[in-house]
C-alpha cells in the first residue's frame, strides 16, 4: 500500500481519518515488541547465555526471512532447556515493561466497549499475566513444558494445535469475531512482525507498530514514532 503522512511519525494507507473507535468491537494485540518492549524468548535465552543465538533467529522470523515460524520457535525453545521458572519470574517482574502508550490505548478501547485479545507467538507464562493485569478478554499463546521447575526445551500441545503462529493468530481472531457475532471488518489488529500479517490481512484496520518493513507495507496505519496511543490520533472517541 502507498502510505501518506497523517502526522509526523504516523502514516496511513487505504483509510480516511478520522474513524470512529466505537465502529470497532474488537482489538487484537501481538505481545512481544508490540504490547511490551521486549522479545520474551530472547530474554529467557539470556538466562542461559544464549541470547545472541536466539535473538538472531527471532529477528529473521520477524523479518519474514524464515518462512517456517513453527520450526524457528522449536529451535529457539530447545535452546531454553535448563532455565528455571524462578528465572522466568524475574524476567517478568524485572524486565517486562509495557510499551509507551499501551495502557492508554487499552483503557480507551475498553471505555469504548471493545473486547481485547492478546495473540502471541510467545508464551502463556507472560500472556496470562498481562491478560489479568490489563483486564483483557482472551489470549492465545504457547505453553512451555516444565518439569521440576525447569524448562525441558519443548512446548506442550494444546487442544487448538501445537504452536501459535501467524495462521493460528488469524484463526483465533476470526473465531473470536464469530463468538462475538461481529464481522472481521469490525476488528483492529496491531503487530510488528511477519507472523502478524495473517491476522492483519483480515481485519478492518491493521496497525503496524515500530514494525518490520514487510509489515509496514501492508498496514493501514504505521506508527513510526511515539507510543501505541498514537492510534487514537485517527480514531474519534
Amino acid at each position: 500500500m502507498t502510505h501518506t503522512e497523517f502526522a509526523p511519525g504516523l502514516r496511513i494507507a487505504g483509510i480516511t481519518p478520522p474513524l470512529r473507535l466505537t465502529d470497532f468491537k474488537l482489538i487484537a494485540f501481538d505481545m512481544d515488541s508490540t504490547l511490551i518492549d521486549m522479545e520474551c524468548v530472547d530474554e529467557i535465552a539470556d538466562a542461559v547465555g544464549k541470547k545472541p543465538e536466539v535473538a538472531a533467529i527471532t529477528e529473521a522470523a520477524m523479518q519474514g526471512d524464515i518462512t517456517d515460524y513453527k520450526e524457528s520457535l522449536r529451535q529457539r525453545v530447545a535452546l531454553l532447556k535448563g532455565v528455571t521458572t524462578a528465572q522466568i519470574d524475574r524476567i517478568y517482574t524485572e524486565r517486562l515493561r509495557l510499551n509507551l502508550g499501551a495502557a492508554e490505548l487499552v483503557a480507551a478501547c475498553k471505555q469504548a466497549g471493545l473486547k481485547l485479545l492478546l495473540v502471541s507467538g510467545g508464551f502463556t507464562y507472560f500472556t496470562d499475566r498481562l491478560r489479568d493485569r490489563l483486564g483483557m478478554d482472551g489470549t492465545r499463546a504457547n505453553v512451555l513444558e516444565v518439569q521440576g521447575g525447569i524448562l525441558t526445551g519443548r512446548m506442550v500441545d494444546q487442544p487448538w494445535g501445537d504452536i501459535c503462529d501467524g495462521d493460528e493468530k488469524r484463526s483465533m481472531l476470526l473465531q473470536t469475531c464469530a463468538q462475538l457475532g461481529i464481522e472481521p471488518r469490525q476488528a483492529i489488529a496491531v503487530g510488528d512482525g511477519a507472523n502478524d500479517l495473517p491476522m492483519m490481512g483480515v481485519v478492518g484496520l491493521s496497525v503496524a507498530y515500530h514494525a518490520k518493513p514487510a509489515v509496514i507495507e501492508r498496514a493501514n496505519v504505521s506508527i513510526e514514532s511515539g507510543g501505541l496511543d498514537r492510534l487514537l490520533d485517527i480514531l474519534v472517541r
